[in-house]
């Protein structure tokens, strides 16, 4: 399967199923020496965890599947800092039902990847989705933590969020409203209405897309 693997210098490569025994990441390429804070890769996963919510409430806009994702360090750090080796994360599945997919094996959800995947590789894990489960960015957003530890050193920062979804846009930008909404959107106001549009879209068995938007600065010149 194609798409595993992502970056040349910084090389990240994702593994594990929905409902196997974990997800996982191998980063290589990560300088040696950089620091590296297991509480920072916990606290981005703990962010992402789509049942912790924003201050106590759970969104309905997410997924009901609610895991600890606990981030485990399996190489590549000593004592705190990078050795320049390849780093393994692991986070382990602790809520998988996978008896409740069982009528799957043989129906395709509309609008998932089940009957793409199996016609592009002639079988597929119905467990969830497997491969092709939205938990898979679990590993991704374990390695983005490395990513953003290096940049931090380099007083580079990222700030990403919610713009636009369900046809809800936001009125302004403002960085400090940004963790105070389950949508991640810098305008409150805006994300009160998109929750609202969301809850309308699955109440009548349907889906909404949006917009994300990334801000970078201290990139040097050239």
């Amino acid at each position: 399967m194609a798409g595993n693997t992502y970056g040349t210098v910084f090389r990240v490569t994702t593994f594990g199923e929905s409902h196997g025994e974990g997800l996982g990441v191998i980063i290589d390429g990560c300088p040696a020496g950089t620091d590296i804070e297991i509480q920072k890769i916990q606290d981005a996963l703990d962010r992402r965890r789509p049942g912790a919510g924003v201050n106590g409430i759970k969104s309905a806009s997410v997924t009901s599947r609610n895991e600890p994702d606990k981030a485990e360090i399996l190489s590549g750090v000593f004592n705190g800092k990078a050795e320049g080796t390849p780093i393994a994360i692991v986070i382990r599945n602790t809520s998988q039902h996978s008896s409740d997919y069982s009528n799957l094996a043989e129906t395709f959800r509309p609008g998932h990847a089940d009957f793409t995947y199996s016609e592009k590789y002639g079988i597929r894990d119905y467990r969830g989705g497997g491969r092709a489960s939205g938990r898979e960015t679990a590993a991704r957003v374990a390695a983005g933590a490395v990513a953003r530890m290096i940049l931090e050193q380099k007083n580079i920062k990222t700030t990403a969020y919610t713009l636009k979804a369900a046809g809800i846009k936001c009125n302004k930008i403002d960085f400090s409203e940004i963790e105070q909404n389950s949508l991640r959107a810098p305008d409150n106001q805006a994300a009160a209405l998109m929750e609202q549009k969301i809850d309308e879209f699955r109440r009548n068995g349907d889906s909404a897309g949006g917009i994300i938007e990334c801000v970078v600065k201290g990139v040097p010149a050239g």
